[in-house]
C-alpha cells in the first residue's frame, strides 16, 4: 500500500486540475538538453516544485541530469532511487532531486525531514511523485514524458499553480 492510498492529501482532497498546459516533442536527447537549459534559465524555477511523470526509461532522470548540469551542478549526478533524495548545490541555489519510486510509508516523510525540505527555499524535483502524492504540495509544474519510440518523446507540461503558469508563459515567449 502506498502513502497515497492511506494518508489524506495535505492540500485539498482531489488532485488539482492543470491551470495551463503545453505540449512539445523532443526529437532526441539534444532536444531534452536544450529544454533543460531553457528551464535552468528561468528564475521562476529557483523556488519551485516540479514533478516528473513517465514510465521507466521515458527520460525523467536524463532531463534532471541535463537540468542540473545547466544550473552548474558539478560532479556525479546519480539517481536517488535508493536514497529517495539527492541534494545538490549550484551557487546559492539548493536543489533536491527526489525519486519516490520506493516510497510507501508516510512516516518516512517526517522521519527523513522532507517536510522541512519542502518548506525551505530551493528547487525540488520529484520522479514518481504519485507515490508520495498524499504528503506533497501541489506541483508548480508537472512534466509528463511519454516515449514515442527509442529517441522521440511527447512532453506535456502542466501548471498546477499561478507560479507554474508564469513558467509556462516564459517558456512560450
Amino acid at each position: 500500500m502506498t502513502a497515497a492510498q492511506h494518508t489524506p492529501r495535505i492540500v485539498g482532497s482531489e488532485p488539482p486540475q492543470a491551470l495551463a498546459q503545453r505540449q512539445i516533442v523532443w526529437l532526441g536527447e539534444q532536444d531534452t538538453e536544450r529544454f533543460a537549459q531553457q528551464l535552468a534559465a528561468l528564475p521562476q524555477l529557483r523556488n519551485a516544485y516540479v514533478t516528473l511523470h513517465g514510465d521507466l526509461g521515458a527520460g525523467k532522470t536524463t532531463l534532471v541530469r541535463h537540468w542540473l548540469r545547466a544550473l552548474g551542478v558539478q560532479g556525479r549526478i546519480k539517481s536517488p532511487t535508493y536514497a529517495v533524495v539527492e541534494p545538490h548545490e549550484a551557487g546559492d541555489l539548493s536543489i533536491w532531486h527526489f525519486d519516490f519510486y520506493r516510497f510507501d510509508d508516510p512516516r518516512e516523510w517526517e522521519d527523513a525531514g522532507f517536510r522541512d525540505i519542502f518548506a525551505s527555499a530551493g528547487l525540488k524535483l520529484a520522479e514518481w511523485p504519485e507515490k508520495a502524492a498524499a504528503v506533497t504540495p501541489v506541483a508548480d509544474i508537472a512534466i509528463h514524458i511519454e516515449a514515442i519510440d527509442d529517441v522521440q518523446r511527447q512532453v506535456t507540461l502542466k501548471a498546477g499553480t499561478p507560479a507554474g503558469c508564469t513558467v509556462l508563459e516564459a517558456l512560450t515567449a
